[in-house]
């Protein structure tokens, strides 16, 4: 690859750009630029990555929707109350945030979610929408924002939070079935017609969320189609990522595990919104599969619970219990807790993505980025779950990028 950068300006548009990971982002792109911040936990920092022509810190802009009225100050505050957010930072970058709101635009709900207490009454208007009208509307404000910003490129990333479990519907195993059901005004997802309305809009798409987004048959083709790359789901950030490094270690040691007993609790509106079954099913159903795929195991236990305890604000704590069967039948336990901040977590994995998404596009990849599936826990395009496989693969994706 060329010595030489590319001049470009990049945008990142956050589905959620409220919310803690989002404000974690912002925050977090302005220390990177200012040197208040190191590059700690941003793979893309590392080597081989630094021979790639990836997208710097200050060509990256953000806007976003969200369907909360609360605002990025106050979101802010919150995250340092918590901990999360150090003052100095955020007191130096009160401008960039200023602007960062001002890209804000209403979003769009999942029908079950529409009227909650804390909604903007723009996004409650949008929800009243049919669905074509809805991705009509989220697509001029992709359209907008890159002819506002004079944008080379942008990529949108979903940050919101668990949507209501849902099947598989007919209509989304084909993509003229789902334009089909669109037309017939038949309800999606909210996390599917951002899918659909950034693919259209020419936008790579990166869902971070335990939402179907563009999981579907129908979207996949319209990533084909339309020559763009794309990658998700629900990023993996704590107890998951702990469970897919431990995993293959019984598993290469030929012990037998017999049950993996989980117990979350969490703090913020994410722990909120999974207190509601319907809500919960969507996170559990990934959480529990990335164990499966790599013990592979039938007999095995696995169960994961999860309890909102609003005093721990945006922090989390995962204990487990993995009782396992060694030689001779003798049973032995191991136990572990994981205690951490997911938002800390996630945002510079959000801007690793963005880099490596931008990347793709560049070099006229589409359809799913498989060389990501390390950030997440039911990665696009299947294949293991093991972390240290999925890390390697990544590796060598750069390594022969970067020739």
């Amino acid at each position: 690859m060329t010595s030489e950068r590319r001049e470009r300006r990049v945008g990142l548009w956050l589905i959620g750009a409220r919310g803690s990971i989002a404000t974690c982002v912002a925050y977090g792109l302005a220390g990177l630029r200012t040197d208040l911040l190191d590059p700690i936990g941003l793979i893309t920092a590392c080597e081989p990555f630094h021979s790639l022509d990836l997208v710097g810190w200050d060509q990256l802009v953000i806007g976003g929707h969200d369907v909360c009225r609360r605002d990025l100050t106050h979101s802010a505050g919150e995250l340092v109350k918590s901990g999360i957010l150090r003052q100095d930072l955020v007191s130096a970058n009160t401008a960039e945030a200023s602007r960062f709101e001002a890209r804000i635009r209403p979003g769009i709900l999942d029908g079950p979610d529409v009227g909650f207490a804390d909604m903007d009454p723009k996004s409650a208007e949008l929800g009243s929408l049919a669905p074509r009208e809805q991705v009509a509307a989220i697509t001029r404000d992709f359209e907008e924002f890159r002819a506002q910003e004079n944008l080379d490129r942008v990529i949108v990333i979903n940050l919101s939070s668990t949507e209501v479990f849902q099947r598989e519907k007919e209509a989304w195993q084909s993509l003229p079935e789902f334009e089909n059901a669109l037309d017939r005004e038949e309800n999606q997802p909210a996390s599917i017609l951002y899918a659909y309305a950034a693919l259209r809009a020419g936008c790579p798409h990166v869902n971070f969320t335990p939402n179907v987004g563009a999981s579907i048959p129908a979207l996949a083709e319209l990533a084909e189609e339309v020559g763009l790359p794309h990658c998700g789901n629900d990023g993996k950030t704590g107890e998951t990522l702990v469970k897919t490094a431990l995993a293959p270690m019984f598993r290469a040691r030929a012990l037998r595990v017999l049950s993996w007993q989980g117990y979350n609790m969490l703090g913020n509106r994410d722990g909120a919104v999974l207190s509601d079954p319907g809500h919960c099913e969507s996170k559990l159903a990934n959480k529990d599969q990335a164990l499966r795929s790599i013990l592979d195991d039938d007999e095995m236990h696995t169960h994961v619970g999860i309890d909102f305890v609003p005093s721990l604000e945006d922090w989390k704590t995962a204990w487990d219990y993995v009782h396992f069967e060694g030689f001779l039948g003798v049973k032995m336990s191991l136990q572990f807790t994981w205690s951490g901040s997911d938002s800390a977590l996630a945002a510079p994995l959000i801007l690793d993505l963005a880099r490596l998404t931008e990347l793709a596009a560049a070099r006229g990849e589409k359809g799913a980025m498989l060389h990501t599936a390390a950030f997440f826990k039911s990665p696009l395009g299947g294949g293991t779950n093991d972390f240290f496989a999925q890390f390697a693969r990544l590796i060598d994706y750069a390594e022969a990028a970067g020739r």
